[in-house]
């Protein structure tokens, strides 16, 4: 799931555009969440500074002592891969904005048409991007963080991608994505790819991969030997 953050000092338009937005989610099948709707900028960089974020949606002017360009300068400094998308009515500011790697400018007043071509094109460059640290769920819309899956389970002709909070199937095999997967993401058993920076533990004897949230899945013999030596070479231990 994709956590957006909307900052606008106008009450009135930032209950818009967030209503705006979850209907864009709903209608696109967008597996995504406003985990932030604030109207002081000071807040806003409090809260990236201490939680993750993947897409923030600014105003430029802000009325506090800040700025969207203030908040988009902070978030640089510790995520380098959040999207940013600016809505202004100060044309003028266009320039200065793009110098924080913007991925669209959005002219107020905002319309459904206009955000949601956004929208859907920031999806698809998360999933086309060959720097992209986000992972498609089969042919739907859900983009998951790569660091959030603990494992991938065959379960019959379904793949499910298990993280600490949700489960997503698709209709998939291993063949077809595991080309596509991070070096990181290792095949340890006939029904399991595992994360090895998602292991907290291994116990070789019983063959049996434990995460920290008590979850757990089987080494095959079969792969004992090519996951032990990709996990050693991570260094998790």
């Amino acid at each position: 799931m994709l956590n957006f953050v909307v900052c606008d000092d106008n009450i009135a338009v930032l209950n818009k555009l967030c209503k705006m937005l979850e209907t864009i989610f709903i209608n696109n099948s967008l597996d995504a969440n406003i985990v932030l709707q604030e109207s002081s900028g000071n807040n806003v960089i409090n809260f990236i500074k201490h939680n993750h974020v993947d897409v923030l949606v600014l105003d430029i002017d802000l009325k506090d002592n800040t700025s969207g360009l203030k908040i988009a300068e902070e978030l640089r400094k510790i995520n380098k891969n959040a999207y940013i998308i600016f809505a202004t009515g100060h044309i003028e500011y266009v320039i200065m904005a793009y110098k924080y790697k913007t991925f669209d400018y959005l002219p107020k007043p905002i319309t459904l048409e206009r955000l949601q071509e956004t929208i859907l094109r920031l999806f698809s460059d998360m999933e086309n991007s060959i720097n992209t640290k986000y992972i498609k769920i089969g042919n739907s819309q859900n983009i998951v963080r790569e660091n959030d899956i603990e494992y991938i389970k065959r379960d019959g002709m379904k793949l499910v991608y298990h993280t600490a909070s949700k489960e997503y199937e698709a209709y998939s095999s291993f063949n077809k994505i595991q080309h596509n997967l991070p070096n990181n993401f290792v095949r340890c058993h006939k029904s399991f790819i595992v994360n090895v920076n998602k292991i907290a533990d291994v116990e070789i004897a019983s063959n049996k991969i434990s995460f920290e949230n008590n979850n757990h899945c089987l080494i095959g013999p079969k792969y004992k030997n090519n996951f032990m030596e990709v996990f050693n070479n991570y260094g998790n231990f």
